[in-house]
């Protein structure tokens, strides 16, 4: 069971249900659909660890050299489990995106379908190929946009076009950051592309700082600055270490934090919409960090 929660890194899948909770806040249609916010949460799920799951099985070959510990090169999964593995999830994201979407197949941002099936294409093309070009952060930056919009496709259109791509585009510029600044953590970084990476990554803050301004004057919490500023704060106390001291227990420690953070980014940036409620994101950071005790994240 170790291996297999280790294949599917199974600690992160509660940031990819804290982005379709923040959008299903943004949208509006938590409480009021639960069913369809259930059937995206587990679409997410499905489709976010079928992706680890190829992640591994693209892989393979040069974790067998330099991270030979992870279950498919030890021999903990074998390469066809895996590949069963990454085709059902992977299918069945996709057939429970349909069902949210009523059965309707129209290429729409609003058609979860239709986002479920440019999601995909999006994980397949960074974990065959793109991971290993210098456009890969920016593929895994798409891949975190889109799990955004699959979750506002549930609210059927009722945030606006342009608050809809502002919220994906904070998200996945933040995930930009962090894959940069994860790119050589299993040896010893350059400190000139942690910093830049780390620059990337308070862009994003910045960018999020700007959300409110989609909200009618004076409906967004006063608290919202302060919570982005101590969020940025939480993520500088192991960014400037590891910047410092770029080895890879620093820098793993660095993304761990960063990819667990988003959790919190996303409960932040859902207080804009529902206020205090928003925060409520933030228990899933409870499951999150309990299975990081045996499962890595990076």
């Amino acid at each position: 069971m170790l291996a297999y929660a280790q294949l599917l890194r199974l600690p992160n899948v509660f940031t990819a249900f804290a982005d379709i909770a923040l959008a299903a806040f943004a949208a509006g249609y938590l409480f009021s659909d639960p069913g369809t916010f259930a059937l995206l949460l587990t679409a997410s799920g499905c489709l976010y660890s079928g992706g680890m799951v190829w992640n591994d099985i693209f892989d393979r070959h040069g974790d067998a050299l330099t991270r030979g510990f992870r279950p498919i090169p030890s021999g903990r999964v074998s390469l066809k489990i895996a590949v069963v593995l990454a085709l059902l999830l992977t299918v069945a994201g996709v057939a429970i995106a349909a069902v949210a979407s009523d059965g309707r197949l129209e290429a729409s941002l609003n058609n979860s379908f239709f986002v479920s099936i440019i999601l995909v294409v999006a994980i397949l093309l960074y974990d065959a190929w793109l991971k290993h070009t210098p456009i890969g952060p920016v593929s895994m930056g798409l891949c975190r946009s889109l799990n955004i919009l699959l979750g506002l496709s549930g609210g059927g259109g009722a945030l606006a076009l342009e608050p809809s791509l502002h919220l994906a585009a904070t998200t996945g510029f933040y995930i930009v950051g962090v894959t940069w600044f994860a790119r050589r953590e299993e040896g010893r970084s350059a400190p000139r592309h942690l910093m830049l990476a780390t620059v990337v990554i308070f862009a994003a803050l910045v960018l999020a700082s700007l959300l409110p301004m989609h909200q009618p004057p004076g409906t967004a919490p006063f608290y919202f600055p302060y919570l982005v500023v101590l969020f940025g704060t939480f993520l500088a106390l192991k960014l400037v270490p590891a910047i410092q001291s770029p080895q890879p227990l620093e820098v793993q420690a660095a993304v761990k934090r960063c990819i667990l953070g988003l959790i919190l980014l996303d409960a932040v940036l859902a207080s804009v919409f529902a206020e205090l409620a928003g925060l409520l994101i933030i228990l899933l950071l409870l499951p999150a960090r309990w299975l990081g005790q045996w499962v890595y994240s990076t």
